[in-house]
């Protein structure tokens, strides 16, 4: 049987080693340059590729095709493909088939990376045989083919959705959803929202569905579609049934006869949207069975996130703050909201259709000037040049100037940048780390 795997990043090379492993036929094609360790593991495995281009003939001799998240469906050779009845399915879809193990599957717009690095990290240190996947640690795929874990945690992008059918989440979490890569979905939010709630295919009554109560988009859409697992959510709010919510600053959660209280100053993650990533993660830890006290020691020693609200340095007096995953409204939303010094907030980079009036009030409110940082930062400085002083920066380098000549004693220096990174930056990652390395080489005067 032949297995095309398109794009050769850590989901293709985890969906290769797989099907060497199941006895296929592998073919993988990266129209881009292979990394050089992927490349390494794909010449160990035996498995034949193709970089810099894609060949029609061997890709459409498919069996099966594994895609990348990162290619659209809209492509035509994807369309292509479809229409001569060739299945094009995600690399977590493919490992799925051929794991026995459980699944704690979480999504959503903003809070999905930390939520799942909680989870998963409550889980170890219990003692767990607990994986990591999707967007975060090893391909599922990897892993299933080096030797099954007791059950995974996998964080799953609206894209890596899109290619799931028969995979079934034990325990599933809908964070929140709010506008973003609507570029991906025709300009309309009601696909990206259901895109979101392709997490609940085949999910079995007994199982467990945990859903954020503030997201207007997910409780509207609960309302119109079928939910067959138990459902709970959390909230800000004081809840008295089943699910989580807040008791003054008590984080009180109750699943089934099981009740765990927990003061959100005890959670080593700060800021109103940690506390929501915080109540998903316990519930689902409840469900799997772990006892309150091992819940609230993971909850505690849980380190700060990368790229998420991650405090880099104090120079000069000027807090610098590394938040280059909130790439979209609402992620620089709870951001700036958990700021209690004045903000010379930098943002800036791909536009994906941002409505950023959301933002006015609070930009009103805490930012004492906006630097922006982009190839072409005209819808920033319309939107925001009424609201606060704006600087119309082009590089990451000026940016940091600017930043620094605004920027006094007590101030907080963050980067959320609102948009993506591709306009100046490999990822969000590379421009995290590149303004990580700027603020540490800022000397003391």
């Amino acid at each position: 049987m032949n297995l095309v795997i398109l794009g050769g990043g850590e989901s293709g090379v985890g969906a290769a080693m797989l099907g060497k492993k199941l006895g296929y036929e592998v073919f993988l094609s990266d129209k881009g340059k292979l990394l050089e360790s992927y490349r390494a593991s794909l010449l160990e495995q035996g498995v034949e590729f193709e970089e810099g281009q894609h060949t029609p003939e061997r890709i459409f001799k498919a069996d099966l095709i594994i895609k990348s998240p990162g290619i659209p469906d809209t492509l035509p050779m994807i369309r292509e493909l479809r229409q001569q009845g060739i299945e094009v399915i995600s690399e977590i879809e493919f490992a799925g088939r051929h794991s026995a193990a459980r699944h704690v599957c979480i999504t959503g717009s903003n809070g999905k990376t930390t939520t799942t690095l909680l989870t998963h990290h409550i889980l170890t240190r219990a003692g767990v045989d607990a994986g990591l996947a999707g967007n975060v640690g090893k391909s599922l795929a990897a892993q299933v083919a080096g030797g099954e874990h007791e059950l995974y945690v996998i964080e799953l992008s609206s894209f890596q959705l899109d290619g799931m059918f028969d995979f079934r989440a034990d325990v599933a979490v809908i964070t929140n959803i709010t506008p973003d890569h609507l570029d991906r979905y025709d300009h309309r939010f009601e696909n990206y929202i259901n895109s979101k709630f392709r997490i609940l295919n085949n999910m079995r009554p007994e199982d467990l569905f945990i859903y954020g109560m503030d997201s207007e988009a997910v409780c509207k859409t609960m309302q119109m579609v079928q939910v067959v697992p138990e459902s709970v959510g959390f909230t800000w709010d004081e809840h008295s049934g089943m699910g989580a919510g807040m008791e003054g600053d008590v984080i009180v959660v109750r699943l089934g006869k099981k009740e765990v209280r927990i003061n959100k100053q005890e959670v080593s993650i700060k800021g109103r949207h940690n506390i929501y990533n915080a109540m998903a993660a316990i519930l689902a830890c409840m469900r799997l069975g772990l006892p309150n006290e091992a819940i609230a020691e993971g909850l505690r020693t849980f380190p700060q996130v990368e790229h998420r609200l991650e405090t880099v340095a104090v120079r000069n007096g000027v807090t610098y703050i590394n938040d280059s995953k909130a790439t979209n409204v609402d992620s620089a939303w709870y951001a700036l909201d958990s700021m209690t010094a004045p903000v010379v907030w930098i943002a800036g980079g791909t536009d994906k259709g941002n409505d950023y009036s959301v933002l006015f009030d609070l930009v009103r409110q805490k930012v004492k000037v906006l630097v922006c940082m982009g190839i072409d930062n005209r819808k920033l400085i319309e939107n925001f040049g009424s609201v606060c002083e704006v600087v119309d920066t082009h590089s990451l380098a000026d940016a940091m100037v600017a930043a620094r000549r605004y920027a006094i004693t007590g101030d907080v220096v963050l980067l959320s940048p609102c948009c993506a990174s591709f306009d100046l930056f490999k990822n969000y990652e590379n421009r995290g780390e590149l303004f990580k390395a700027a603020v540490l080489d800022i000397s003391e005067s």
